[in-house]
């Protein structure tokens, strides 16, 4: 192979979901920080959706490898399955042997499984894979499944991926019930041209270049309109032009090789095939939004002890957070300070400000002073959490001629004794 010849120690561009080479583009951390929000909130689902090739399964790979110990996950990809196959499926995922069990059997068992590892402090999550070809009838297993709960929280946490044809499904009428038990819903779309050059780069920085310029620098705009920033596409065309530049002795790869490359694959441009994965580049070029005192800019949603506690808009102005009644958002625990932080929102962004509080303010397992809040930040106080959710981006997104780069549905709802209180450690 061609490893030798450009100095690399792996394939850059295997298709394969290797979570090693996983590009994190800002709407890949999004949905990544929504599959990460199944286990600090215990109510609903979680439902990601993407294009094929757009790289979810990468991101479940990834998402499965940073788990905890104490979560046990039961992954389901054979998806075109009656009831029953299903229910056996995810009881094999859990180690059973329930082939020869009828339907009120796989049920108890479930039942009793989930019970007993919520007793022994242990987390499930049931993670379906290709969820677009589940049936109704699965469909409306899987909702009373969610259903299973102690006295004081439901046991398992369910994620569903899949093609857009998933979003179809679920928004049909005979989904009502389901849907209602959907709390965070997001679209995944493709790279836009910048993104797909960085995706490039890194895949080849992970595979050994060391910074060395092995595609040209006016290769990405060709790669970009042949492949629409479809991370798979993407691999495709990259390895197969490694390929052909090794084949001629080229210790780089330029536009030729490129273009012979295209014509190996028999592509057309992208956009003669479909605009249907086209990632939006930048803001539209209509009127920005007029932002008035009232205009939703982001939204935060708390959480404690893996239960959703509430959500709150933010509008222009800033939110104080704190343990006495004095505060916007209230919440009693004995790891908040009387005023612990503050988030300040404007029509550019929101800051993160800590006030001087006893146990500190948290983003990504680091104290932080002041920080700028990013889209899908997990803030951590105590032990609550809060989810950061910006939409000033989805709303300069928003173009008619386009799809959205991402979106989001919310479907759901502080709390904060003394300052002296020993400091907790971030979750």
């Amino acid at each position: 192979m061609y490893l030798e010849h450009f100095q690399l120690t792996e394939l850059p561009f295997r298709l394969s979901p290797d979570p090693a080479f996983l590009y994190l583009s800002k709407h890949h951390a999004r949905a990544k920080a929504y599959m990460e929000s199944t286990i600090w909130f215990t109510d609903g689902f979680v439902v990601i959706t993407g294009e094929i090739g757009s790289g979810k399964t990468t991101l479940i790979e990834t998402f499965l490898r940073e788990l905890e110990k104490d979560v046990v996950v039961a992954q389901v990809a054979q998806t075109q399955v009656s009831p029953i196959e299903f229910l056996q499926s995810v009881l094999v995922q859990f180690g059973f042997s329930p082939f020869k069990m009828r339907k009120a059997e796989l049920l108890a068992t479930l039942n009793q499984f989930l019970v007993e590892q919520y007793a022994a402090g242990r987390k499930v999550l049931l993670i379906v894979d290709e969820a677009q070809n589940l049936s109704n009838r699965v469909l409306e297993e899987i909702r009373l499944l969610s259903g299973v709960e102690t006295t004081k929280e439901k046991v398992l946490r369910i994620i569903l991926c899949g093609q857009p044809e998933l979003n179809e499904k679920l928004d049909s009428a005979e989904m009502v019930q389901l849907v209602q038990r959907v709390r965070l819903r997001f679209h995944l779309t493709a790279l836009s041209p910048e993104d797909t050059q960085a995706y490039v780069l890194h895949r080849l920085e992970v595979a050994g270049s060391h910074g060395r310029q092995i595609f040209a620098e006016d290769t990405y705009p060709v790669i970009y309109r042949y492949t629409g920033g479809v991370p798979r596409l993407i691999n495709t065309i990259c390895d197969t032009a490694l390929m052909g530049a090794y084949a001629l002795e080229r210790r780089s790869v330029g536009v030729a090789e490129l273009k012979a490359a295209i014509e190996e694959l028999q592509w057309v441009e992208f956009a003669a095939r479909t605009n249907r994965l086209r990632a939006v580049t930048g803001p539209a070029p209509a009127a920005p939004v007029a932002v008035g005192p009232d205009t939703v800019l982001a939204r935060i949603i708390v959480a404690h002890a893996g239960e959703h506690v509430e959500e709150r808009p933010l509008r222009p102005g800033r939110l104080i957070i704190g343990r006495t009644v004095d505060n916007d958002l209230q919440i009693e625990n004995k790891f908040i300070s009387r005023h612990h932080c503050q988030i300040t929102t404007t029509a550019e962004g929101s800051v993160l400000e800590d006030l001087n509080s006893t146990n500190g303010v948290y983003v990504k397992s680091k104290r932080v002073r002041k920080h700028h809040l990013n889209d899908g930040d997990v803030i951590v106080l105590g032990k609550h959490e809060i989810m950061y959710l910006d939409e000033r981006s989805a709303r300069a997104r928003a173009q008619p001629q386009h799809e959205p780069t991402g979106d989001h549905r919310i479907i759901g709802e502080g709390n904060g004794a003394d300052d002296e209180a020993p400091a907790a450690g971030a979750a």
